[in-house]
């Protein structure tokens, strides 16, 4: 949620070939994160909080032909922009809990998201701690909305890219180790561009062992605000 007195200030982030990010709300602690990936079928829009302005950044793309929602509890402002666009909101098949909540035509995706390209894998779907997680992979683009994140929160000591706090001692290997992206974008944080497979082996791999340190981090900016 945005910090208490915090305003829309939309900011780009992320700019690429295939898409672009945006954060809505700069001055918020977990800078979340939205997407929209530019693919052969139309743009889709990805775990997206609105603002003014979003609409014009889709404009540069062309034309929203779906919004979808990567993580369960990453319903965020997915209606209202689904609705704009006379677009469904697109959920995992496997994703429970989530459709009911949405205002706005829901439709259920499989294995690929529409005609777009990318790949939906699942990250997690576990009842302890509850998260229903998907990640999206077109072989060069990995789209991840939790489970990994570059905002301060998720990051301890030098990493470029950091494991959600919840999931470090249960780092999401098998979901994203065999992937070797070229760019990572995230739901909170600005993405990765610059040597990013390593990136992502480097958060998987030493997840456990910085627990100490990123739960001291976490400790600390949470007594200083």
């Amino acid at each position: 949620m945005p910090l208490k007195g915090g305003r829309a200030d939309l900011r780009e982030i992320d700019r690429w070939d295939g898409g672009l990010g945006w954060i809505a709300y700069p001055d918020e602690r977990m800078q979340r994160a939205s997407h929209a990936l530019d693919t052969d079928e139309g743009v889709w829009v990805v775990d997206p909080v609105d603002a003014p302005g979003v609409d014009d950044l889709l404009a540069d793309l062309g034309d929203v032909v779906g919004v979808a929602l990567c993580l369960d509890r990453h319903k965020r402002d997915a209606a209202a922009v689904a609705r704009r666009h006379d677009v469904p909101v697109s959920i995992p098949e496997w994703m429970d809990g989530v459709a009911s909540k949405l205002d706005a035509p829901v439709e259920r995706v499989g294995r690929e998201l529409g005609d777009s390209g990318y790949r939906v894998r699942r990250v997690r779907d576990a009842s302890i701690p509850p998260w229903q997680e998907a990640a999206l992979y077109d072989g060069e683009t990995l789209l991840v909305a939790e489970a990994v994140g570059t905002a301060s929160f998720f990051r301890a000591g030098d990493e470029r890219l950091g494991v959600h706090p919840m999931l470090r001692p249960i780092p999401p290997r098998d979901a994203l180790g065999d992937l070797t992206p070229e760019r990572i974008v995230v739901g909170h944080g600005e993405g990765v561009f610059d040597d990013a497979t390593a990136a992502l082996r480097n958060a998987l791999a030493g997840a456990r062992r910085r627990i100490p340190a990123a739960y001291a981090k976490m400790a600390r900016e949470m007594v200083l605000g």
